[in-house]
């Protein structure tokens, strides 16, 4: 079941929830409703897996369990805020790539392939693919919410939000 919570009026933010779940095409169009079409495929793959780390690592696909997902757009920015109910996420830390409050990775400080994961590495390759698709990943403390930003080029028609 996905619940979807009307725009408030004055508000710029749309929430969605669902159980945990990988059948996410109905979610992933929903969320990608308003990004031009020149964006979605991109966009789209790194939200699907930003939504399976919440609903698969992050709740164990505990169906008792939600991923929550608020969406909006700021002047050229999309923003989306992915939470689960799972114990939380230490994101990868201590190395020269991060900012100074060590929660957030900008796009620039991975645009070169120095921290490729190995390819036979299990983990990290999706972490590795957020990186490459939004100009900001940050994780809460409890590392149970994920932003991710992606700022469009000024050029772009920006939707009307309804």
């Amino acid at each position: 079941m996905i619940a979807i919570s009307a725009r408030p009026v004055g508000r710029n933010w749309i929430t969605i929830s669902f159980a945990s779940t990988l059948y996410l095409c109905p979610i992933l169009d929903l969320l990608l409703a308003e990004v031009p079409d020149y964006w979605q495929a991109e966009l789209r793959l790194g939200l699907q897996e930003a939504l399976v780390n919440a609903a698969k690592h992050g709740n164990k696909l505990d169906p008792g369990k939600t991923v929550g997902v608020r969406f909006s757009i700021v002047q050229n920015q999309y923003w989306w805020v992915i939470s689960d109910e799972g114990s939380g996420f230490n994101a990868p830390c201590g190395c020269n790539l991060y900012t100074d409050d060590c929660n957030s990775l900008l796009a620039e400080d991975v645009s070169d392939n120095s921290v490729l994961p190995h390819v036979e590495q299990e983990c990290g390759r999706g972490l590795f693919i957020l990186y490459q698709i939004f100009d900001r990943v940050e994780w809460n403390s409890q590392g149970t919410e994920l932003r991710l930003c992606k700022e469009l080029p000024s050029g772009y028609l920006q939707p009307h939000l309804r």
